[in-house]
């Protein structure tokens, strides 16, 4: 029991747990844990858990991201606009979007790395920028920001397929969590994420490549937002310039209720997968009780400080020897 609780993910792991438990008495009349009721919040889990997935290895790396918000909307408008406006293969277009998204992420962990500028700062500009022309080139192409898609049946197979109310993107994201898995517990480029945001310097002594660790894993963050614009412009037939802010903050609460430290060098893809689980409970098991949803703030800046100080105490007793 001592060795589970030295675990990143173990602190999320038990939230998560009792958090499920109470909306499942709380709603249980509401058939909150009916197929449908934990598909919503799986769905809802699952678009915000590849975010807070790729967030959580750039924040061990020691880094941070806040244009992850105008990628989604630039990449579903970016899809709408190439296949509706334009009538251009819904695949040429995915591969247009996905390699705009690995530009981005080249772009920010280059200026990162060549500056010493805080990541923080860095990407908020990039937020800001595409979002700004997003929104101003829908507006010169198609005099609206928000467009129809047309897609083609194997596109909606691999981005839109649903069970009864699951979503494709629950597989997606358990697929994205296993890899990071692997790659984290099995492979020395896990190693020097973990060391890169742990000490730097101690991390560079050691021969770390401490810039290529963080240029890879800014290309992966904006690869995932991609992902999650593709997908929801594909599910709604429709891209919107505008979309995505809202995990520009969500993201980063999810892995810091997963078990990530703001300082870095510290957490899980399990416990990114947990944190992102609580977040999904919690904002869809508040509709089911009924209850006034402008609570769901409340509950969540609660959680949010009641992780950071379990965080630091697991923390505390991962290092611990005795």
């Amino acid at each position: 029991m001592r060795r589970l609780l030295r675990r990143p993910e173990a602190g999320a792991f038990f939230a998560a747990l009792l958090v499920y438990l109470f909306f499942a008495i709380a709603a249980w009349k509401a058939n909150f844990v009916s197929f449908n009721g934990t598909a919503a919040w799986l769905d809802t889990s699952a678009e915000l858990g590849i975010m807070a997935l790729a967030i959580g290895l750039l924040m061990i790396a020691g880094e941070f991201d806040l244009s992850i918000g105008s990628v989604i909307g630039a990449t579903s408008i970016i899809l709408a606009i190439g296949t509706n406006h334009y009538g251009v293969n819904p695949w040429i277009m995915l591969a247009v979007v996905f390699v705009f998204g690995g530009l981005v992420g080249l772009i920010n962990g280059l200026i990162v790395v060549r500056t010493g500028l805080p990541s923080f700062i860095v990407t908020l500009a990039t937020n800001y920028g595409i979002v700004g022309a997003a929104l101003g080139f829908s507006r010169l192409l198609t005099n609206t920001t928000s467009s129809s898609m047309l897609t083609t049946p194997g596109v909606d197979f691999l981005f839109a397929s649903q069970w009864g109310q699951a979503n494709i993107a629950i597989l997606w994201w358990v697929l994205l969590t296993l890899a990071a898995m692997g790659v984290l517990m099995r492979t020395p480029f896990g190693n020097w994420i973990y060391a890169t945001g742990g000490n730097i310097v101690a991390a560079r002594g050691a021969g770390v490549p401490t810039s290529l660790v963080k240029v890879v894993i800014f290309v992966v963050t904006a690869l995932a937002a991609t992902l999650v614009g593709a997908i929801q412009a594909i599910e709604f037939h429709s891209g919107n310039a505008a979309n995505g802010q809202g995990y520009v903050f969500q993201a980063p609460i999810a892995a810091v209720i997963g078990g990530v430290l703001l300082g870095g060098g510290y957490g899980s893809p399990l416990g990114l997968f947990f944190g992102s689980v609580i977040y999904g409970i919690i904002s869809v098991g508040i509709f089911y009780t009924g209850w006034n949803t402008d609570w769901l703030l409340l509950i969540l800046g609660a959680l949010l400080l009641a992780a950071v100080l379990a965080n630091s105490y697991f923390r505390r007793l991962a290092l611990t020897t005795h």
